[in-house]
């Protein structure tokens, strides 16, 4: 099945504890349906120290958000939009915003 949301796309969190927030996807995780979203989702990682190169302390990570909780935000529009699918006259398969009804380019 092809991806609806993709590394490098701008999306809006619509549901849950960062419901509104935006940012970029920095990795998606097909097999757990969830993606990381840069700024959203951070979470405190307790590390321990590992050798003098790398100190412990209190690190800030962003944990991953389901997929069902994002929306893509539309480039032209900047608003959240549905994502469909399309096939082109040369033959590609390109994403499409529902709600402008314009081709996402990736």
């Amino acid at each position: 099945m092809a991806a609806k949301i993709r590394k490098g796309d701008r999306v809006e969190v619509v549901a849950g504890a960062s419901k509104g927030m935006r940012g970029e996807v920095l990795r998606v995780i097909p097999k757990e349906d969830r993606a990381v979203v840069r700024g959203v989702a951070v979470a405190k990682r307790h590390l321990k120290p590992r050798g003098m190169g790398q100190p412990g302390g209190i690190v800030e990570q962003e944990a991953p958000v389901h997929l069902s909780n994002l929306m893509l935000v539309d480039p032209q529009t900047d608003k959240p939009t549905r994502v469909g699918f399309r096939v082109l006259e040369d033959g590609r398969k390109v994403r499409l915003a529902r709600r402008s009804g314009n081709v996402i380019e990736s």
